[in-house]
């Protein structure tokens, strides 16, 4: 992926979209697990790991 140079990042952070939203990037990690059992384990294990802004999520 390639990255924007620096002073082009902190323009888009400054100005917000027709709307007045202002992005916020953030990143994410998503474990497929084989059901809802595995789910909770998973998401306990990770509690436990010191992860904070943790999402449940089933599609």
């Amino acid at each position: 992926m390639r990255e924007a140079p620096p002073n082009a990042r902190a323009k888009a952070r400054q100005s917000p979209g027709r709307n007045g939203y202002r992005y916020k990037q953030q990143f994410g990690v998503v474990v497929i697990v084989e059901n809802e059992r595995e789910q909770e384990r998973a998401y306990a294990r990770l509690q436990r790991a010191g992860f904070k802004k943790l999402r449940v999520v089933t599609v």
